[in-house]
């Protein structure tokens, strides 16, 4: 395997995910970070681009980050790689990218946190399109991405995550959970599963099940909660006319273009608005 000498002053998200915010971090992010905060807290945290955008400017650690999500596998992923990098690295250089390994890892359910962490990795590097996706009963179930070449054991880079990720308070819990840690002067940032289709009225049926409309009214009470005790958010959401009108009042709104991420067909990828809902700027 190749190695290629990585700067850790600019270590980035290692899984692929769907609805990842790389684009916004890499054209938008400085447009909407206030001038200055105290701590950090990202409960929905998925690929966590706009975490380690932060925590590689903050230098010195001179803040506390609060990271959560309620997908189990992804916080031990995040936990194993703070805690036991060597260990899931270890497990990651036993398996091999090949359709026949990918269905038997797929159909395992490994005990060792470790080795589930690795497995999860893997998975997420070697399936279709990077989609997290389960079934009814809760089991994962994305077929093979069929690509050869896929560096699922980037060695130099999770050993620099894992140092991204010292002292990170990780949590699988809802995003309501966290809110007792967050203070006067901190920022939040939270990017939701997307429950409307952009600009289009139907729902998106998959993300329903993951976060209900239901869901979208509990994270409104959140963000008013957060506005209460005098801290920043940051919201990304689809751009859809039910969500403005949820948020109607509530901060500032910002609509941004993207080109979309999702899809294995170019005919499902194209521009794609999202609203950037926030209080951080004046």
């Amino acid at each position: 395997m190749i190695k290629t000498k990585l700067n850790i002053s600019n270590i980035g998200p290692f899984l692929r995910w769907t609805g990842s915010k790389r684009w916004f971090v890499k054209k938008h992010i400085d447009d909407f970070l206030p001038t200055s905060f105290n701590n950090y807290h990202e409960p929905f945290l998925g690929a966590g681009s706009v975490f380690f955008h932060l925590i590689n400017l903050d230098i010195n650690r001179e803040k506390e980050y609060y990271l959560s999500d309620t997908n189990k596998d992804l916080i031990n992923t995040y936990i194993q790689l703070r805690d036991n990098p060597n260990d899931v690295i270890k497990y990651l250089k036993k398996l091999k990218n090949t359709s026949e390994n990918y269905y038997k890892i797929r159909n395992e359910n490994p005990r060792i946190n470790e080795k589930r962490a690795a497995r999860f990795i893997y998975l997420n590097k070697t399936s279709f399109n990077g989609i997290f996706r389960v079934n009814s009963k809760g089991k994962y179930n994305v077929p093979y991405g069929k690509q050869e070449n896929v560096n699922f054991i980037n060695e130099e880079l999770l050993l620099n995550i894992s140092i991204k990720l010292k002292n990170v308070i990780i949590r699988n819990e809802s995003f309501e959970k966290n809110l007792d840690n967050i203070k006067k002067g901190d920022l939040v940032f939270i990017d939701p599963p997307y429950t409307v289709a952009h600009e289009n009225n139907g729902f998106i049926e998959y993300n329903q099940k993951l976060f209900s409309w239901d869901d979208q009214e509990r994270l409104k009470v959140y963000i008013e909660n957060i506005i209460n005790r005098e801290a920043f958010f940051i919201l990304t959401n689809a751009s859809h006319v039910s969500i403005t009108k949820l948020y109607n009042k509530i901060g500032k709104t910002k609509k941004l273009s993207r080109n979309s991420q999702v899809g294995g067909r170019n005919k499902t990828r194209g521009i794609f608005n999202e609203l950037i809902i926030y209080n951080t700027r004046s």
